[in-house]
């Protein structure tokens, strides 16, 4: 088996993926109930005893709405950095210490041959991070939450092998949506969420021949269509001479409300 993973959901109502290799499986986020994440999770053939950790991005409720009941419940230990800890206190409940694992931001955590590699973005959170999966010469990188695409961001996540990118807004509906001025203003900010033109934009330094698959993630349910992020992203990529294969679905969605299917990206063969 290769790297294998699945996004349990995907949005502002809650967040969540599960990665799986030989040596571990992983949950990223636990921004739904309990009951949610092992009914999606039960979807996948994944039951909560088969988890190895949980690594937690930031402490909004998105991402940690379940965190401490699931931990609770299958005794997991909980990784993310001091701040999104001190963080958390409020959100999520008693963690046993021994449960606590405090990761600095820029740090890897290997399981067998998993590593697992945090680095910062922006986004109005404590200390908010992505997470890069590296198994042997398999790369998977989760970019979402995050204002704008910094220099270490670009970094961190060029080169992947399947990208899972935020595409959270349209521009144009988020101004005219039903939102707040000041809602409205922190989405748009440098500490808020990436635009379906701002993926694109994104893309279009992150994609290499080595990438496989890009799944356009975090869309708002209020100011965002999946096709129209996939045509908009598509179509500043084709602007800047980047075409898919016909036969090539390199843009693929996530869902607020139920799990994408298992991919699986294997090592390339030795020969």
């Amino acid at each position: 088996m290769g790297l294998r993973f699945t996004v349990l959901a995907s949005g502002s109502t809650g967040n969540a993926t599960v990665v799986r290799t030989d040596d571990a499986t992983l949950l990223v986020d636990a921004g739904l109930s309990a009951k949610k994440l092992e009914e999606l999770m039960r979807e996948r053939g994944v039951s909560g005893q088969e988890i190895d950790g949980i690594f937690v991005t930031h402490e909004h409720s998105d991402h940690v709405k379940g965190l401490g009941a699931f931990a609770r419940k299958y005794n997991l230990p909980v990784y993310a950095n001091d701040a999104t800890w001190a963080a958390l206190e409020r959100h999520v409940g008693q963690i046993a210490d021994d449960r606590r694992r405090i990761v600095a931001t820029g740090e890897t955590v290997e399981f067998g041959g998993l590593r697992v590699e945090s680095y910062p973005i922006s986004h109005d959170a404590a200390e908010p991070v992505g997470y890069c999966f590296m198994d042997g010469d398999v790369k998977l990188s989760l970019v979402t939450d995050l204002g704008y695409m910094s220099d270490k961001v670009r970094r961190m996540a060029i080169d992947s092998d399947v990208l899972v990118l935020e595409s959270n807004h349209d521009v144009n509906m988020l101004r005219m949506g039903r939102y707040p001025w000041n809602i409205k203003r922190r989405i748009l900010s440098d500490i808020g969420h990436l635009s379906n033109e701002a993926a694109g934009e994104a893309l279009c330094e992150l994609l290499t021949d080595r990438t496989k698959r890009v799944y356009l993630a975090h869309l708002s349910l209020d100011h965002n269509m999946q096709e129209l992020a996939r045509m908009t992203v598509q179509s500043i990529l084709e602007d800047r001479g980047i075409f898919f294969k016909s036969d090539e679905a390199v843009l693929q969605h996530t869902y607020h409300d139920r799990a994408t299917p298992w991919d699986e990206v294997r090592r390339k063969a030795i020969v």
